[in-house]
């Protein structure tokens, strides 16, 4: 076993255990989102819109409830996971809320062996290609699933975020992706006292290192936009300074926390 496939495997492992206890968290919320509440947030149907009747293939769905939300919003969605309990649980959501879509198992890299067609749309949100060691492989993936003329959205977490340690009162890892990032995990950013444990690898990418894979790839940008807040509380010493927005106390205003891209084949 190569030693990337030990980083995934560890990760998959952390990501099983992460769902169980995400499915019953306040974070979450899933009884909201089985009463009709979406999980979108503000950044992404304000920019990514006309959904309606589209296929979509959102990579790294979790178990699922962004994925769902594009469906009440239209379109006709496929979700990817790398981990099989969350999978599982999309499944279950999905039957639950009566939602028509397919879910995957599959490492994002690993998909052509799983996934046969292809997409008005690819989408990816919030902590996902920090998994992923080489962009280039991804941006690949993204563009063969994608039609020609199909769009390519993502909103993610802002590089500079994962520069800080968890109090983000010094820096401790390079904006560059200058190698794996091994640290160890108690609980999870939905639930941090939770008695969940384990190895989390991960790999930082600079906003020039996304864009140039996306472009490597044949794809063609047509926006790149930045946000001075996250859509979610899931980061520490936080403070809300409007309704669903958060920034770090000391440093509101100051840090790029989110960051969008919009891309066409």
């Amino acid at each position: 076993m190569n030693e990337i496939q030990q980083y995934f495997d560890a990760n998959k492992s952390l990501w099983n255990q992460w769902t169980t206890l995400h499915w019953d968290s306040e974070f979450y919320n899933v009884p909201a989102f089985k009463a009709g509440a979406t999980t979108l947030n503000s950044i992404e149907l304000t920019e990514l819109t006309a959904v309606k009747d589209k296929s979509l293939l959102h990579l790294q769905c979790h178990f699922g409830m962004d994925t769902l939300s594009w469906a009440r919003e239209g379109a006709i969605v496929t979700g990817v996971d790398l981990s099989d309990n969350a999978i599982h649980h999309a499944q279950q959501l999905a039957q639950e809320t009566a939602i028509p879509a397919q879910f995957i198992c599959s490492n994002v890299y690993d998909l052509k062996t799983h996934l046969h067609q292809h997409y008005d749309i690819v989408f990816t949100s919030y902590g996902t290609i920090g998994w992923l060691p080489d962009l280039d492989k991804w941006a690949a993936i993204v563009a063969h699933y994608l039609k020609p003329g199909g769009r390519f959205y993502m909103a993610d977490f802002h590089p500079m975020m994962w520069m800080y340690g968890d109090n983000f009162q010094s820096i401790e890892y390079s904006y560059f992706n200058t190698g794996v990032i091994e640290t160890d995990q108690e609980g999870s950013y939905a639930n941090r006292s939770a008695p969940v444990y384990g190895k989390e690898y991960g790999w930082n990418h600079p906003i020039s290192e996304i864009l140039n894979a996306l472009i490597r790839a044949g794809l063609h940008i047509q926006f790149f936009h930045e946000f001075d807040y996250s859509p979610y509380n899931c980061f520490s010493n936080t403070v809300e300074v409007f309704r669903g927005k958060w920034q770090i106390k000391g440093l509101e205003g100051k840090l790029p926390m989110a960051y969008s891209i919009m891309a066409v084949k």
